[in-house]
This record gives structure tokens, sequence and C-alpha cells, in this order.
């Protein structure tokens, strides 16, 4: 790549990440679906517990959320708890992206869209934990990761950024 793609992608990345932050509509939307993905990656975390706690009563469900959110920083640490509020962050505005894009180019230019979904797919089932995974039979994969599953977190959020710097600012027009 040469080094005025490179930059290139770096602007994209820039505006991207600027975008939501343009009105305040948008900042709403970015905040609601950042922390709503917070949320359901430490809920998914111990998805028993969850269940229990929001079963028994909805007004348990910030309970459940402080302590699991303790339980995800001691169990992953430091590293791992922020790559998991990273990964709530960026997911914020890659969805916020996604509506815009949606809305300024519509249905028929969208197809770059889908680029997303490996970054959302491969970070939210590491960030989750065993849920997912256990879920679907691999309760135990997670946990034979080097680095109790940083490495893939980190690249979930990697197919993010790439995802991002490709797009660019929905509002705009890159084609040269």
């Amino acid at each position: 790549m040469s080094t005025r793609q490179f930059e290139r992608h770096g602007e994209r990345l820039l505006a991207a990440l600027a975008y939501p932050l343009t009105s305040v509509a948008r900042t709403l939307a970015f905040v609601v679906t950042a922390a709503a993905t917070y949320v359901l990656l430490v809920l998914s975390s111990f998805p028993a517990y969850s269940m229990q706690m929001v079963s028994a009563d909805v007004w348990y469900l910030d309970d459940a959320v402080v302590a699991l959110t303790a339980n995800t920083y001691a169990t992953i640490g430091a590293v791992g708890f922020a790559l998991v509020v990273a990964y709530a962050i960026v997911t914020g505005v890659a969805v916020t992206n996604a509506v815009g894009r949606l809305r300024h180019v519509g249905v028929s230019g969208t197809g770059g869209l889908m680029s997303v979904a490996p970054g959302l797919l491969v970070s939210g089932c590491a960030s989750c934990g065993a849920g997912v995974l256990g879920l679907l039979g691999f309760a135990g994969a997670l946990a034979t990761m080097p680095f109790h599953g940083n490495l893939l977190r980190a690249g979930g959020l990697l197919l993010l950024f790439v995802y991002l710097a490709r797009a660019g600012d929905p509002s705009r027009c890159d084609i040269e």
C-alpha cells in the first residue's frame, strides 16, 4: 500500500470516528448503541446468572451489570476489560455509520455494510466469553486461548477499524 493510500485510509477512519458526533441525534444513537453493546457483552459473560437476576425482577439488571463488570475485570484483567469497552464504543460508531450510510445511499449502495459482520461476530463472541461459545458447544474454547482471548478481541477491533477506514464518513462521497 502506498503512502497516499495509507493516509487516505487514515483520513477516512478519522472521519468515520467523528461522524457520530456531528449531530445530537447521531450522538444519542451512538451512546445508546455503545451502552447496549456493553450491557449485552457483560450480561452474556455469565448467562445463567444474568437470566436468574433478570427473571427474578427487572430491577436487578443494574446489580447484574455491576457484578458482572467486576467479574469481567477480575477474569480477563485490565487489558481485556479495556478491549471489551473499546469494542462497545467502536461498535456504537460502526452501527451509527452503517445506519448513516443506509440513509445517505439507500439499500442499493450498502454492499460494504457486510464487511462489518465479521468484526461484530468474532469480537462479540470473544468478548462475551463462554456464554455464546457454550451455546455453540465450544465452552472451553476461550479458556484454552492464550491471553484470555484478548488477541481475538483485538482482532475483532481491527476488523471494525478496517471497516470504518474503508467506509469513511457516510455523508461524504470519496470518489475522486
